[in-house]
């Protein structure tokens, strides 16, 4: 069968049990195989580490400051920061008291809008240092840090939760 097509009735191709559909054997004796190349299937955009870091970070800042902060990662569309005041308006009854890091790789931007009351406690330019720190762990290819590091900033900034 040398340099033939396995065929199993006149021509119909059929599979090679040890080597499947397009496989044939030269003259030589080398086995050719064709093989479909299948693009991988998209995958998550973090590592079971780093959302762990990451959910750590949120949920440290959260419960030393009393603000509850959350991140939105994903396209914002042509107004990135009108998509990002809606993000955070959807938070419901305690936006107020709330701050969301909005990052669009794709677009390149970073928005962070804070409620009113955690805007009491986060000033502008603590909130631009945050972004500052955030763009310069992302050229280095490093997301979840640059997000820990912003969360960590803003926690810093807002000081511990007022006590009642």
């Amino acid at each position: 069968m040398a340099g033939d097509l396995v065929r199993h009735e006149p021509d119909v191709l059929v599979e090679d049990p040890e080597h499947g559909y397009g496989a044939v054997r030269t003259i030589s004796g080398r086995v050719s195989v064709a093989k479909q190349h299948r693009a991988p299937a998209p995958g998550l955009p973090f590592s079971t580490v780093a959302l762990t870091r990451l959910d750590e970070a949120l949920t440290l800042s959260s419960r030393a400051t009393g603000i509850g902060f959350s991140v939105y990662l994903g396209d914002l569309g042509a107004d990135t920061r009108a998509r990002a005041e809606e993000l955070h308006a959807a938070i419901g009854a305690h936006s107020a008291e709330s701050v969301l890091i909005a990052v669009s790789p794709g677009q390149r931007r970073v928005e962070i809008v804070t409620g009113t009351e955690s805007a009491r406690r986060l000033t502008d330019r603590g909130c631009n240092l945050a972004v500052m720190s955030m763009v310069a762990s992302f050229k280095e290819g490093d997301l979840v840090g640059g997000l820990v590091s912003a969360l960590r900033m803003l926690a810093d900034q807002a000081g511990h939760a007022p006590k009642h």
